[in-house]
């Protein structure tokens, strides 16, 4: 049984993906961040997936449901290991495939028994690592192709073909295994240094796999495929707030009935991977477990789609049989019905609520600050919006005018306004991108819903974090009650 946290207090949190750091890894940068988000007073940093990415970089398309991202792995903490023999300063940092390579040859020979032996026990409990590794590898060894263009033996996964296959890719295999174990023992070594200084993580799940994933190759009969491996429907919403068209996320759909028939064991698993990275975890795109809308894969656009209704009570309820009481923050965005809110509350999940859509359709908008709940979070934005000043600079002037009232034409500018306002709510939780705590405008954006090219690529740098910084937010904090 995996044990989970989820604070009860009030308290403050922070936006930023490992991939936003200076150096984008596991490294010193992450260190130095969480002693600053301790020195301004914050309790949660929360961060995005972090599973293995495709060519777009999106954290929500990864290629494994348990498996971490080896593009995170610091590859100074790597070499400065004992058993990296060569000197660091003689090592080319930029060469990530290379230094990832040599790890591996120079800990197959000189790591010592005890190293070794911690290697071993990782490779046996990890149910999954077997099968991702030889996934990766028969990718690798194929151009990085999608296992749903592989040859019939492959794709059908042939017990013959995939025991040739991994006899004649067992170092590139074992290579799998070692970049997964020294993923998880930087990360764990990260997450301890937070949680020890007084820090939560929370993370976050895609409600959905990836077609190209492991997931989808190991247990095809768990999702919306045929015999091929190609898509029947796929997933995707309607038009709303984030795109007039709907968005088609072309990926397969759960066959509910056949994991129903399975106790959830592939779910079981899959949150239990999560809980032992993360100490609360925002579950993405909440409603699909009331209803998902399917998409017939033939159709090129997302309106074409059909509400089906989900099992999410009987999901959670045999979770919470496995793990207690779940630490799952419920993004409850988008077209929210009567029965997904009555799902969030029967399991006393946190919603989201979003400041800057708060300011349209009147006094029943929903987001508003006196329509807040304890129960929930709220954030001046998500890695979905613009940040809060580019969102702000985009707004007519009339419209900027009723905002600054809606406020109570607060003394800050933006986004400093509206950072306070999510300080000041009575939600238990306040979220807030960094982007916005460095007042960075739409140049800050994350990404872009509905666009594939030119997202995931934002980070800050370490000038951009001026002196008295930790200090403004902790009064803030101070003045709202939120320190723990």
């Amino acid at each position: 049984m995996v044990k989970t946290q989820f604070t009860q207090q009030r308290c403050a949190g922070v936006l930023l993906h490992i991939t936003s750091l200076p150096n984008r890894d596991l490294g010193l940068d992450a260190y130095r961040f969480v002693d600053f988000l301790v020195e301004a007073g914050i309790t949660i940093w929360q961060i995005l997936p972090l599973g293995p990415v495709l060519k777009d970089l999106s954290p929500y398309q990864c290629l494994s449901a348990h498996a971490g991202n080896p593009n995170l792995i610091s590859l100074q903490a790597l070499v400065d290991e004992p058993w990296f023999i060569s000197p660091a300063s003689s090592i080319d940092l930029s060469n990530r495939k290379w230094v990832l390579n040599q790890a591996y040859r120079y800990f197959t020979a000189y790591a010592s028994k005890e190293d070794r032996e911690r290697f071993a026990a990782f490779c046996r409990d990890q149910f999954w690592l077997k099968d991702y590794a030889l996934f990766q590898a028969l990718r690798e060894s194929q151009n990085e192709s999608p296992w749903f263009k592989w040859s019939p033996n492959f794709r059908k996964r042939e017990p013959q073909a995939l025991k040739s296959a991994a006899k004649r890719l067992r170092i590139l295999v074992e290579k799998n295994c070692f970049e997964q174990f020294i993923f998880f023992q930087q990360w764990l070594n990260l997450k301890d240094y937070a949680n020890k200084h007084g820090i939560l993580i929370l993370g976050d799940m895609p409600i959905f796999v990836a077609h190209d994933s492991a997931d989808a190759w190991i247990q095809p009969a768990y999702f919306t495929l045929d015999e091929n491996g190609q898509l029947i429907t796929v997933a995707g919403v309607p038009p709303d707030y984030f795109s007039a068209t709907g968005q088609r996320w072309g990926n397969p759909l759960y066959r509910w009935d056949r994991i129903v028939a399975d106790k959830f064991q592939w779910w079981v698993k899959r949150i239990g991977t999560t809980l032992k990275l993360c100490d609360m975890v925002r579950l993405d795109h909440f409603r699909g477990f009331e209803s998902y809308w399917e998409i017939p894969a033939s159709s090129e656009i997302a309106a074409d789609g059909r509400w089906v209704k989900a099992p999410g009570a009987a999901l959670f309820h045999a979770l919470e049989v496995c793990y207690g009481a779940l630490p799952i923050v419920a993004e409850d965005l988008g077209i929210i019905t009567p029965e997904v809110k009555a799902l969030r509350d029967q399991f006393h999940f946190p919603g989201m609520k979003i400041l800057q859509f708060a300011f349209e359709g009147g006094i029943d908008n929903p987001y508003l600050p006196s329509h807040h709940v304890e129960n929930c979070i709220v954030y001046t934005g998500t890695h979905d919006n613009d940040t809060t000043l580019g969102w702000f600079d985009s707004l007519p002037d009339e419209k900027r005018h009723y905002v600054y009232e809606s406020l109570g034409f607060p003394t800050m500018s933006m986004p400093w306004a509206l950072i306070e306002c999510a300080f000041k709510s009575v939600a238990r939780y306040a979220v807030v991108p960094l982007q916005d705590i460095l007042a960075l405008g739409s140049e800050g954006r994350m990404n872009i819903p509905g666009t594939a090219k030119g997202n995931w690529r934002w980070c800050f740098n370490w000038s951009q974090i001026e002196q008295d910084l930790p200090a403004r937010i902790y009064h803030l904090l101070k003045n709202y009650n939120r320190l723990q």
